[in-house]
C-alpha cells in the first residue's frame, strides 16, 4: 500500500539486466536515498494495471523510463490519457495506464509528466553506459530541482533538458 500523503509519485520502471534500460530503476535507488519531501518512489520491471492503485490521492506523477529515441540528456513533457494497445499486454504504457485510471475511478487521473532518458545500449547482460550514466545524473538533477518547487511552479511549459 501506498503512502497516501506523499502528493507526487515518482514511477520508475526498466530492466536492469538490459544495460541502459536500467535508467528508471537507477534514478529510483539515487531517488530513494535523498530526503525529498512528499515523494513517493516506485519502480518496477514494467507498468501494469495494478499501478493505478498507486496513482490514487496523488497530486502529480513524473513517470520515468529509458528511451533510445529521446534528445540527450531526456525529455520532458505532459501525459494525456489514451487508450492503446497496450491495455491488452502485460506491459502498458503511461497514456494507457491514466485512461485505466480514469475508468476505474470514474475521475481523471491526477496530472502526469512522462521523462524519457535516453540510453543507447539495451542488449541483455550489458552494463550502463558512460553517456546514459551522465544522461541519468542530468535527469536526477533535473527532478531533484523540479520537485523543490512543488506545488507553486508550473511543469506544463517546462523545455527537456533544462532547469525548471
Amino acid at each position: 500500500m501506498h503512502d497516501a500523503t506523499k502528493p507526487i509519485l515518482i514511477m520508475t520502471w526498466g530492466n536492469p539486466s538490459r544495460g541502459d534500460d536500467a535508467l528508471g530503476p537507477l534514478m529510483h535507488d539515487r531517488l530513494e536515498e535523498e530526503t525529498l519531501a512528499g515523494i513517493e518512489v516506485l519502480t518496477d520491471f514494467q507498468l501494469q494495471i495494478e499501478h493505478t492503485m498507486d496513482m490514487q490521492q496523488r497530486d502529480r506523477i513524473i513517470f520515468v523510463d529509458a528511451s533510445i529515441k529521446a534528445a540527450e540528456p531526456f525529455e520532458f513533457h505532459r501525459l494525456i490519457p489514451a487508450v492503446d494497445d497496450s491495455y491488452t499486454t502485460h506491459a502498458m504504457s503511461p497514456e494507457s495506464l491514466l485512461a485505466t485510471y480514469r475508468k476505474v475511478n470514474h475521475e481523471p487521473p491526477p496530472p502526469a509528466f512522462m521523462l524519457s532518458i535516453r540510453g543507447y545500449a539495451f542488449d541483455l547482460g550489458l552494463p550502463l553506459s558512460d553517456r546514459a550514466r551522465a544522461n541519468l545524473t542530468a535527469a536526477i538533477a533535473f527532478v531533484k530541482e523540479l520537485v523543490s518547487q512543488y506545488p507553486t511552479g508550473s511543469w506544463d511549459n517546462l523545455v527537456s533538458g533544462e532547469s525548471p
